[in-house]
């Protein structure tokens, strides 16, 4: 039975990775931020000395869209780098054997090439409504690749693409596009009313895996990767924002119509990632269809607001 410690193991993604583990055997630490702190160093030793785990799963971040990545630069830049560092450090002190980092796509240049290769990451500044968490998390990477030269500390440095399905975040203050779109459309539907209103044009496009197959993903790279080299997680398929709203309304059964507000933002124009990788190095490939997992989330949605 492997002692592992999943930071986040609370949220949307750490909750699903959570049970597959367990399933497989593992005694699974969550630690919660009200005992400890991963922004404090002795916060973060005390967790190590009470779980001593053998295998640690980084997910807890501080994040949001891009309206919470406006309103809290500094905040993002500093926790999300903390958090990785001090956890990098007591893997080291307490010997760790493995330790699997999930990162961003927000760390990727704006300007990055579509497909995002991993090879890319260097090439150019983020784009700038995120940057503060995208930088952070690629000094976390550095840090990674340092302590694997100098220590021969084992960690991984996973970047997960978009996550959407159950128990996601239905906030709208702080949501992703898919929920907020979920809530937007099932409440106006509920509600009777006739349009909803969202940012930006519609044209930027996304990638979106579901939250079970990047669990999926996380623990098969634990399992069958020990490598320097940052690795994509994602399905290597985009959909515009407009043409996701459309099957979003299907799925919710929303017949109004759409009002674009031009005065926001738009975000990053493209993101698709090459996920050669992932398939080369432990053997994930997504199945997940976009239109079947968005219908579970709905589903999900409207049985547990």
């Amino acid at each position: 039975m492997t002692r592992t410690v999943v930071t986040g193991g609370a949220g949307f993604l750490g909750s699903h990775l959570v049970e597959r583990l367990e399933q497989a055997g593992h005694e699974v630490t969550v630690p919660r931020r009200r005992d400890y702190d991963l922004t404090s160093a002795d916060d973060t030793r005390r967790l190590f000395d009470d779980a001593r785990p053998e295998l640690v799963f980084h997910l807890a971040a501080e994040v949001g869209g891009i309206g919470a990545n406006r309103a809290n630069p500094g905040r993002y830049w500093y926790a999300n780098l903390m958090m990785g560092a001090h956890l990098l450090e007591q893997a080291r002190v307490h010997e760790t054997p493995k330790i699997v980092i999930a990162g961003t796509i927000c760390a990727y240049p704006k300007f990055a090439p579509v497909p995002f290769r991993e090879d890319d990451l260097w090439n150019g500044y983020p784009e700038e409504s995120n940057a503060p968490y995208g930088v952070a998390k690629k000094a976390v990477l550095v840090g990674a690749q340092s302590y694997r030269a100098q220590y021969g500390l084992d960690a991984i440095f996973l970047l997960p693409v978009n996550l959407y399905g159950p128990r996601d975040n239905f906030d709208l203050e702080t949501s992703h596009v898919i929920p907020a779109l979920i809530r937007k459309m099932v409440d106006a539907r509920e509600r009777g009313e006739s349009e909803i209103v969202l940012w930006g044009d519609g044209s930027p496009t996304r990638e979106f895996l579901y939250v079970d197959e990047c669990a999926e993903a996380l623990a098969l790279a634990a399992e069958r990767y020990d490598g320097e080299e940052p690795v994509n997680l994602g399905t290597g398929e985009e959909i515009s924002i407009r043409e996701l709203a459309e099957l979003i309304g299907q799925a919710t059964g929303f017949e109004g119509s759409i009002v674009w507000d031009t005065s926001k933002p738009n975000g990053q124009q493209r993101r698709k990632l090459d996920t050669t990788r992932a398939t080369e190095l432990f053997g994930f490939t997504a199945q997940v269809r976009l239109v079947d997992g968005i219908e579970r989330t709905v589903a999900w949605y409207r049985a547990n607001r």
